[in-house]
């Protein structure tokens, strides 16, 4: 997945992830030990990313240079295990070193 060079293009990951967020808790309702397992992780997620999506829409939205958003820490303790890693990973790295300029 490469690094967004829009704006709008990062605009639609972070929708992408907010909809990934809302289809895994959907499919992981009724699945105790998946539900036990995900559901700090889905509940940060689903309020760092919904955030993030309403300060752009609203484009009120700023980069700041440098820091990792707030579910970095807690999504590093889960390893390669969650299924879109990769996607807030790109995210995360958009949000602290900005869009790809090269």
């Amino acid at each position: 997945m490469k690094k967004p060079t829009t704006y709008d293009e990062y605009v639609d990951l972070v929708h992408q992830a907010v909809y990934e967020v809302d289809e895994m808790r959907a499919s992981i309702e009724y699945e105790p030990e998946y539900m036990e397992r995900w559901s700090g992780l889905l509940d940060l997620l689903d309020g760092v990313l919904r955030k993030m999506y309403d300060e752009m829409v609203a484009d009120t939205y700023q980069f700041p240079t440098g820091r990792d958003l707030p579910y970095m820490q807690v999504l590093n303790r889960y390893g390669p295990d969650f299924p879109f890693k990769q996607l807030l990973l790109r995210i995360n790295d958009t949000h602290k070193n900005g869009l790809d300029r090269g």
